[in-house]
């Protein structure tokens, strides 16, 4: 196990970084900032970037993968409106990082990746900090999870031109998915769809982004 200070390391770094580069352009929900605060980026970027770990940019943390930028994380986080007993999908795990912060505002947190080195990484860095409430996989993202589902909050970090019907599937009524889709100019923006009955979905477009393409059956 780390040391009990983990979470202290580098934290004024954190308190500039929530402050100038997502206060600063909007995010307001105090649990996401608070969220932000407490988990430690640089423990989920290879050693040699961690230096930048604080920085307003993605980072490569390899097999042509990054981890997103702070603030595209908060957005998306915010736009999510987790609650404390929410059950959270994520189709990506990546670094990591992204499934760190949900954990902190959601019940658990389901993350499934599809490159195996970048899972087993995860998975130490997770236990070392003690989060307990995320369970890692290795799969295609675009089946979803059936047997865990329903899930009141979806986040999918890679762009598609349509959200996988799998993931619509296994979103509770009431929940929200959110996901990079790219138009048919070929520009990427998020969209957030609301399950609001069991046959109904509103969706809303947001911040126009660029994430790797979202690889798997459904995509």
């Amino acid at each position: 196990m780390v040391s009990l200070d983990t979470n202290l390391q580098r934290r004024p770094e954190r308190e500039i970084m929530v402050q100038e580069q997502i206060v600063a352009r909007g995010i307001r929900d105090s649990r996401v900032l608070a969220a932000l605060r407490d988990v430690p980026r640089h423990r989920f970027v290879p050693a040699q970037y961690q230096d930048a770990a604080y920085d307003d940019a993605p980072l490569p943390i390899g097999d042509g993968q990054t981890i997103s930028q702070p603030y595209i994380v908060a957005y998306m986080t915010e736009l999510l409106e987790l609650q404390p007993a929410d059950r959270v999908l994520e189709v990506g795990t990546g670094s990591g990082y992204q499934a760190a912060v949900a954990s902190r505002l959601a019940q658990e947190v389901y993350t499934i990746e599809r490159v195996e080195s970048f899972d087993a990484r995860v998975r130490e860095v997770f236990h070392e900090l003690g989060y307990t409430n995320i369970v890692c996989r290795i799969g295609d993202g675009t089946r979803g999870w059936p047997e865990a589902a329903p899930f009141e909050a979806i986040l999918v970090t890679a762009a598609g031109r349509r959200v996988p019907q799998p993931l619509v599937e296994q979103l509770a009524v009431g929940g929200r998915l959110i996901m990079p889709v790219e138009n048919d100019r070929g520009r990427q923006v998020i969209v957030r769809m609301t399950r609001t009955s069991e046959e109904d979905y509103a969706q809303e477009h947001f911040l126009a982004v660029a994430f790797v393409p979202l690889l798997g059956a459904f995509a």
